[in-house]
Parts: structure tokens; C-alpha cells; sequence
């Protein structure tokens, strides 16, 4: 449901639900120390009910009755320290599935939780295992966590990548191994530190088979744009073993690598592409946390041509619309890959502009729409035309999308490594 003005609380439909989360783990908090308290007395009347009955029996020298007294009183304590370390665990789980959700959000915020609640020590490498053990854990946030660039996350990002096991493994198989813990950041600095520590830990597990580091690193994003190449629906020309050859010639330390070995690569991409993780719940809602641009807009429908305000939110390479800002799910979405945006004039609409395919033109665009019975059916556009409230506002959306569709990192750290190597030669 919309919320007016006067009723907003400044708050995404995310974080609201966060903050009822914490109020909902508090109460629990509450209610488990009310039980605990509960049993303790009972505990302590029964210690005290015992003590009586000792000081009696002792007055009667009954050795008998006081070996079972001090019996009794054994159980007692061991019932009182079973309760206690029950009520320990069943903290320590709440504290961990709080910090968890804490990191999806945020990844800073739950490390330091988990740290101050003392279920994670500050120890890099303990948190290095945390993160690659994953459970629960969204691993797009784990991406950009190990991503940064602070001296401390470079560290846990090398203790990370010392987890897997890369030994006698070829690059295609320690890079699926690899991907398949995380998902990539779309960052340039942050995949090229990420990258950077692969191929670093991959050429220390095997020795010899590249002569620098600097190759593995070139040849990783050979394989990576490789198996997008292939196995991309969108892209047409399918590149052919020839090309992929072509492509690292001189990489290593000037020379070329063996066509035996970029054959066996190029055969295990083909005939099986990268396995993209799932992230473990939470996903939408990490994705829409930090978007590059976000606000209302006017969209022109597909098949009804009429105006309807929508809240659009720009992120991932990604467009998407909802009806409300408090809805978790989109109405639509409009993948920007292989898309243009321009300007266009509208005679009903000021400040317009438009998203389409210059290459497909009189296509439908490939994005998907939820209809009125809530299920999800592939969009009616030919293009999309999006009318902004302002000259300027429209101008900061087109250079954003612009930025989002343009924005392939691959490329430019490859051919920055490349260079690199040329320049040592």
C-alpha cells in the first residue's frame, strides 16, 4: 500500500522490514531471559528445599540419606547448567541469523555486529572461513564485501581465495570452483583486486604452469568473457576455438601458451558454462539497497497507451518499475544490455526519453512485466518511452542509463594488463 506523504517514515520498504525484524529478535531476546529467570528460581528453591533437608539429615547422622541428598543436589546443578548452555546456543543462533541478515543488507555492519556479539572473533582468517563457508550469507554482498578496498578487506579477500583448494586443478576448473562461492562485483577496482588474488593463489598452487602471475590474470578474463560469449543467447557470432587463440597471443611474458592447453579450456567452456550461484534469499532486496539512480517517472504503456507513474529504480545493468516505492517486487523489468537511450519529443509528454534496440528495430524488446493476474509474461515494447518531471532530471537519467549499458570492466582491466605485459617485453 502507497503511503502519503504525511505518513512516510523516510525508510525503503527494505529497511522497514529490517527494523521489524530486530523488534521481532528483541522480544524473543526478552522472552528467553523471562523463561531463564523462571527456571533459576526454580532451580534455587529446589537448592534451598535441599539445604533444609541437609541440615536436618546431618542432625539425624543418616551417611545413606546424605549420599542421596548430595546426589540430588549433583542433578540439580547439572539441570542448571544444561539449561544455561541450552539458552547460550539458542542465543548464539538468534545473534548469527540476525548478523546475517545484518550482512545481506550491509556486509560492514554484519561483520562488526557479528564481532561485538562475540560469534565471530576478529581474527581474518576466521571470518575468511565464515564468509567462504557462506550459509546463509547473499552472495552478491559477499562480492562486494571481499571487493573493498581497505587494507583489512584485501586481507580477508587473500584468506578467502587460501579456502579453496586449487592444486592440480586446470584455470577452468579452479575458476569454477571460485565462482561459484561469490558473485562478481560490477566494479572495476573491485573485480580487478578479486582477480588479482586468484590468479596470485592459483599460480602459488601450481607452480610452473604460467611463467607470471599477470598471464593467469589475462586468461582468467579470457575464460570469463569466453563462456559469456558462448553461452549468451543475445550474442550471436559465436566465437570459434581459432579466435580464442588469437586473442592471448603474447600473454605469456610475450610468448604464446600451448594451443594443447587453450584447446582443453576452450572445449570445457564450451561444453559446460559457468554455474552462476543462487543467492540465499534476500536477493531482490540487496539488489535495490544501493541502486545508481532511483525516483519517479512517467512510463507509456505497451499495448494501452496511456501514462502511468512508476518508481524506477537503476541498478546491475538493469531497469526496473514498481507501482509503489513500498513494494518488494517489480512490475517490471528492462534488461539494458545491447539497448540505446535518447531524447524524443512527445506532443502529450514533456522532458521524454526513450529506450530501444538500434539494432532490432520493430522488435520487442526482451524484458518480462507482471499482468493483472500477478504472473510474469514477457513485456509489449517496442520501445519504452519515459517522461521525467524536468529538462535536467531527464538529462540525469539518460547520462545514468547511458553509463549502465556502456559499463563493461572486462575489457578495459584485460587490455590494461596487456599492456602491462607488452611493456616487459
Amino acid at each position: 500500500m502507497d503511503l502519503c506523504p504525511a505518513e512516510s517514515t523516510g525508510l525503503s520498504g527494505a529497511e522497514e522490514a529490517e527494523i521489524e525484524t530486530i523488534r521481532k529478535h528483541k522480544q524473543e531476546l526478552l522472552d528467553d531471559i523471562k523463561k531463564l529467570k523462571e527456571q533459576i528460581a526454580e532451580v534455587f528453591a529446589e537448592i534451598e528445599c535441599f539445604q533444609h533437608a541437609e541440615e536436618k539429615q546431618v542432625a539425624d547422622s543418616n551417611p545413606g540419606e546424605q549420599i542421596r541428598q548430595i546426589s540430588h543436589y549433583a542433578w540439580i546443578v547439572r539441570r542448571l547448567s544444561l539449561w544455561y548452555l541450552t539458552f547460550k546456543l539458542s542465543q548464539r543462533d538468534k545473534i548469527l541469523s540476525l548478523g546475517r541478515k545484518k550482512f545481506n543488507m550491509d556486509p560492514e555492519k554484519g561483520i562488526q555486529y557479528l564481532i561485538e556479539h562475540q560469534v565471530l572473533s576478529s581474527d581474518l582468517q576466521e571470518i575468511a572461513r565464515f564468509l567462504h563457508k557462506g550459509e546463509g550469507l547473499n552472495k552478491t554482498a559477499i562480492g562486494d564485501y571481499l571487493g573493498g578496498r581497505d587494507p583489512t578487506n584485501i586481507q580477508i579477500l587473500q584468506a578467502f581465495v587460501a579456502c579453496h583448494q586449487f592444486a592440480n586443478l586446470n584455470l577452468v576448473q579452479a575458476l569454477r570452483q571460485f565462482l561459484w562461492s561469490f558473485r562478481l562485483p560490477g566494479e572495476a577496482q573491485k573485480i580487478d583486486r578479486m582477480m588479482e588474488a586468484f590468479a596470485n593463489w592459483y599460480c602459488k598452487c601450481n607452480p610452473g604452469v604460467f611463467q607470471s602471475t599477470d598471464t593467469c590474470y589475462v586468461l582468467s578474463f579470457s575464460i570469463i568473457m569466453l563462456n559469456t560469449s558462448l553461452h549468451n543467447p543475445n550474442v550471436k557470432d559465436k566465437p570459434h576455438f581459432e579466435r580464442f587463440v588469437s586473442i592471448n597471443r603474447g600473454i605469456d611474458n610475450g610468448g604464446d601458451l600451448p594451443e594443447e592447453l587453450l584447446k582443453n579450456l576452450f572445449e570445457s567452456i564450451k561444453n559446460e558454462p559457468f554455474s552462476i550461484p543462487e543467492d540465499d534469499g534476500n536477493d531482490l532486496t540487496h539488489t535495490f539497497f544501493n541502486p545508481n539512480r532511483e525516483g519517479w517517472l512517467l512510463k507509456l504503456g505497451g499495448r494501452v497507451k496511456t501514462w502511468k507513474r512508476r518508481w524506477f529504480i537503476l541498478t546491475d545493468n538493469c531497469l526496473y518499475y514498481f507501482e509503489y516505492t513500498t513494494d518488494k517486487e517489480p512490475l517490471g523489468i528492462i534488461p539494458l544490455e545491447n539497448l540505446s537511450v535518447q531524447k524524443v519529443n512527445d506532443p502529450k509528454k514533456p522532458n521524454c526519453f526513450e529506450l530501444f534496440n538500434p539494432n532490432c528495430k520493430g522488435q520487442k524488446i526482451k524484458a518480462c512485466k507482471t499482468d493483472g493476474d500477478g504472473k510474469v509474461v514477457e513485456g509489449k515494447h517496442q520501445s519504452y518511452k519515459i517522461s521525467a518531471a524536468t529538462p535536467a532530471e531527464r538529462d540525469e537519467w539518460i547520462e545514468a542509463i547511458r553509463t549502465s549499458i556502456t559499463q563493461d570492466p572486462f575489457y578495459d582491466l584485460v587490455s590494461a594488463r596487456k599492456k602491462k605485459i607488452a611493456s616487459k617485453n
